[in-house]
């Protein structure tokens, strides 16, 4: 039986609070992505992951609507979505947290849980562990439901968080998702993997644009251990103004590790923008947002 569906914390702070004005702003950003996609190169191969950012959506939702649209609008649809989130609140969380049951409510409806792939990646062992608690207060993956709800209506899904884990422990662990889900391919189960992350905090614009480029060089390469070395780099001010290059660096490892094991051998960048790009945005302290696709 399924459980208690998890409440929305974030309605009207992240996104609108009322379900018609929610319900029009994500179609709006969903159509925009649209338009944009027929405009642009086709996207070889298949989709098996994404990455997508996680701030209000005034602000981040026309980028992740890029992403969110071209996964469902791919000629291979997922039957299911596995959304990686960033922990921003939960200090010592040693695990990824695994939503196993119980819906997933925002403004616009609940979004179902894939129960029976929730209890099998829960039942990979350490570091998957079940935990209710770790998810009830972060954002990251509480607002893409609405885009779920939307471009993918009636796909269930997995949240899991990572917590503050070494970079070795996430990829191994991104390797082992991948498999089970690899596993899963021969029977018809298509499930995409999803990291929710924003790129380069507070550098004045100009900066993080350029950080951002730096940063989406290895994750369109598949290239983790680079990527852990350029973070480090940022985290220990090698970029004037800028706190990190990546808030979920924990989400992105462990999904490049679980895309590769898909079969993934890139990533193509859809969309990038920073918040100095949306309504009233100061250029001199900024965020970048950018939606990638990873492609089998």
């Amino acid at each position: 039986m399924s459980g208690a569906p998890r409440p929305a914390a974030h309605a009207g702070s992240f996104y609108p609070a009322e379900p018609d004005r929610l319900a029009r702003q994500v179609r709006d950003q969903l159509v925009a992505s649209a338009m944009s996609r027929v405009a642009a190169e086709p996207i070889p191969g298949e989709i098996v992951g994404l990455l997508v950012p996680h701030a209000g959506l005034v602000h981040s939702g026309p980028v992740a609507a890029r992403a969110w649209e071209a996964l469902a609008a791919a000629t291979t649809a997922p039957t299911s979505v596995v959304v990686a989130g960033t922990n921003h609140y939960l200090s010592g969380l040693d695990a990824i947290a695994v939503w196993r049951d119980g819906p997933w409510h925002v403004p616009l409806g609940e979004q179902p849980i894939d129960e029976p792939l929730a209890r099998q990646v829960a039942a990979l062992g350490p570091p998957f562990a079940v935990s209710r608690p770790a998810h009830l207060a972060d954002h990251s993956i509480e607002v893409q439901v609405p885009f779920l709800l939307t471009a993918l209506p009636g796909t269930p899904f997995v949240p899991i968080l990572p917590g503050g884990l070494a970079p070795d422990r996430l990829i191994e662990a991104g390797r082992r998702l991948g498999s089970l889900l690899a596993e899963r391919r021969p029977a018809g189960e298509r499930v995409a993997v999803v990291s929710s992350s924003d790129l380069a905090h507070y550098p004045r614009d100009a900066v993080a644009r350029q950080l951002d480029e730096r940063t989406l060089e290895p994750i369109l390469g598949l290239d983790a251990e680079e990527l852990v070395r350029r973070e480090t780099g940022v985290r220990f001010g090698d970029v004037p103004g800028a706190d990190c290059g990546l808030c979920g660096l924990e989400p992105v490892l462990l999904t490049m590790a679980a895309v590769r094991a898909l079969g993934a051998g890139r990533g193509i960048l859809l969309a990038h923008s920073t918040s100095a790009d949306s309504p009233g945005g100061d250029p001199r302290r900024v965020v970048g947002y950018a939606a990638v696709a990873f492609v089998r």
